[in-house]
């Protein structure tokens, strides 16, 4: 159950509806730098193994960042050679920078990405993008560490990726297992609203991305792959580990100080199945159980710990008033977020307010128990007041989730409808653009004219267009979000069949 005032910005999560099978449905991005050697060999391969099992129309575009060799020169020829190939050219050095950039610009509803190395075995890439194509998840991240991954690289290599995804566990508490293997994919109706959050542009770009995604809910899928390392890595670890951790300090006190508005990447309420009203069965009562029972055990314990040290100063009542009135405060914030499922700043000092209400009934109980044990014994033992304390607790507990359930957070009911699927007729995807800002400009490249065009092997997309060198990217961040396109059914035609 979410009880969470802003519905958030993104649409019900649903399976891409088909239209035309010409229209591209994933676009893969290829960040360079210096790549001049390792392009060309790149490109055609990756080329070649979607158009031999990718069941969609695909798109790759290279993403040159600053490179002052012939990488320019190359992504150009290619993208003269391969209608589903285009480049994009940067000014400006940064992996980070580069995939907002064109991600912003491409009108694929699934946008991926992945080293011009090619350390990962490729047959991963339709396992990492048919959870978002499906609309089971909104990321994919292939993983290294996965205990089922195939793995070949330096112990120096694995020691550094090993403690660094600690450190995402320990500060950040990250639940995915690999933040920086360079094979990832992302729902362009997610992209629209996270990106513009991440304000990282280099190696750091995909932590922070995971790392909001996570902690706003969203469903991150992980895909174990085959990775072998390349030696020739211009990666340079000293300093990427050291921006990496000014990244980790800059996120974990953003999200400590409640200042993101990671609530503008809710879902409608009814695309979460826990949102369904089952009959005869309390809505989420069970898992609120759960919740409310371990926040209310840690809760005690606090609350004990607390009146021991200040009954050490004071008498009994004030000091099981101060405990009860602190132990209350972090009791509400915890169920707030673990047990009812509330994120984000809003409602909170509404909440707090009710939850001393509720505090203020728990101090009566408490208190009253603790005057008539007075009244019983002029000189009770610490042990019986103990006692005395928990079974009042106990009752006082028991009224604090029924509060907390139908007053303080309450089930919402009727507040989004529920989204429905798209019809028969669904139109073609579209999406409103704007120009880009002149800060990426098309790299003017003299390319040599081919007569023969490249061919992987096999028939290509009829209907697919050259990607236009000519004209900048346009930026689809505002407007509409659910791409409406669906998958390549057996008895459509596919264009690139040749039988």
């Amino acid at each position: 159950m979410r009880t969470d005032s802003s519905p958030g910005t993104l649409p019900a999560r649903e399976h891409l509806p088909a239209t035309d099978a010409g229209t591209p449905v994933l676009d893969v991005v290829i960040p360079v730098y210096n790549e001049e050697k390792d392009l060309r060999p790149c490109v055609l391969r990756l080329h070649e193994h979607l158009t031999l099992t990718f069941p969609y129309a695909f798109r790759i575009t290279i993403a040159d960042n600053a490179s002052t060799d012939s990488t320019p020169q190359v992504a150009a020829r290619l993208a003269a050679q391969i209608p589903e190939v285009g480049s994009f050219r940067l000014e400006q050095k940064g992996r980070g920078r580069a995939l907002r950039t064109v991600w912003a610009a491409s009108e694929a509803p699934v946008l991926a990405y992945m080293d011009v190395d090619l350390s990962t075995d490729l047959n991963a890439l339709l396992p990492l993008v048919a959870p978002l194509i499906s609309g089971h998840s909104d990321l994919a991240i292939g993983s290294r560490l996965n205990r089922s991954s195939r793995v070949v690289r330096g112990a120096k290599r694995e020691f550094i990726s090993r403690t660094y995804n600690l450190i995402l566990r320990g500060s950040l508490q990250a639940r995915f297992s690999d933040a920086q293997c360079g094979f990832k994919a992302i729902r362009s109706d997610v992209a629209r609203v996270l990106l513009p959050l991440v304000e990282d542009t280099g190696w750091f770009f995909d932590t922070e991305m995971l790392v909001l995604a996570e902690r706003a809910g969203l469903r991150i899928h992980e895909v174990p792959v085959d990775w072998v390392d390349d030696p020739d890595s211009t990666v340079h670890i000293v300093k990427t580990a050291t921006d990496d951790l000014k990244g980790v300090w800059r996120v974990g006190k953003a999200l400590a100080t409640g200042s993101l508005p990671l609530d503008r990447l809710g879902r409608p309420f009814g695309d979460d199945p826990r949102d369904r009203e089952i009959q005869n069965v309390p809505k989420g009562l069970a898992r609120q159980l759960v919740g409310f029972c371990v926040v209310g055990a840690l809760s005690t314990l606090f609350y004990l710990l607390l009146y021991s040290a200040f009954r050490q100063f004071s008498g009994s009542q004030i000091a099981n008033a101060l405990a009860l009135l602190v132990s209350a405060v972090a009791n509400t914030a915890a169920n707030r977020r673990l047990t009812f499922g509330v994120r984000g700043p809003g409602g909170a000092v509404r909440h707090q307010a009710q939850g001393l209400v509720v505090f203020g009934i728990g101090l009566a109980l408490t208190s009253g128990s603790l005057a008539a044990l007075s009244a019983a014994t002029s000189s009770p033992a610490h042990s019986t007041e103990l006692a005395v304390l928990i079974a009042a607790n106990l009752a006082a507990t028991v009224l604090r989730f029924l509060l907390f359930r139908a007053w303080v957070f309450p089930e919402r009911r009727d507040e989004q409808p529920i989204a429905q699927p798209y019809p028969a007729t669904a139109e073609p995807y579209r999406v409103t653009t704007q120009q880009y800002p002149a800060t990426a400009q098309q790299y003017p490249v003299a390319v040599e004219p081919t007569t023969e065009p490249y061919s992987a092997g096999t028939q290509r997309h009829a209907s697919a267009q050259p990607y236009p060198p000519a004209q900048p990217y346009q930026q689809p961040w505002p407007g509409d979000a659910t791409a409406r396109l669906q998958p390549v059914r057996p008895g459509d035609t596919d264009p690139r069949d040749p039988r």
